[in-house]
């Protein structure tokens, strides 16, 4: 039940809805009841569709090469004991990079691909969380 209380003309009006169901509404006003059938529009979307255009692609762009970057993320959340490698080291993979304080252990966080260190997001005594980017290696 739903109080409303409007003024219309300099006229006051004190209105209860009793029930509403379907397009049938129950409603009291001044102590008097009504059945009110209501005209239901359907309302468009206020949301935009986004549609994004083909982006087209020259044939020499085919040909272009990037160093790919792997990223080492927390595995899980605690915090960095300690950093055994710095940026620009080379490293192969299964090397400790870091070691990783959780759930009261220390864990070594190993490199899954070979490379030379390209930055460090974190420094010794950082929190993470879950999945935060600890090092990029190229």
């Amino acid at each position: 039940m739903k109080k409303f209380k409007f003024k219309i003309r300099g006229n006051n009006y004190s209105t209860v809805i009793k029930s509403f169901e379907k397009n049938i509404l129950d409603i009291e006003v001044n102590g008097t009841s009504y059945q009110v059938e209501i005209e239901q529009e359907v309302a468009a979307t206020k949301t935009p569709k986004l549609v994004r255009s083909k982006v087209p692609v020259k044939k020499g762009d085919a040909n272009i090469k990037s160093k790919s970057v792997s990223l080492v993320k927390a595995p899980l959340p605690g915090t960095i004991f300690k950093l055994t490698s710095k940026i620009g080291d080379e490293i192969n993979a299964g090397d400790t990079l870091l070691i990783m304080e959780a759930m009261k252990m220390e864990n070594n966080i190993q490199a899954e691909v070979s490379g030379i260190i390209k930055s460090i997001m974190v420094a010794e005594g950082d929190a993470v969380l879950q999945d935060d980017i600890l090092m990029e290696i190229e």
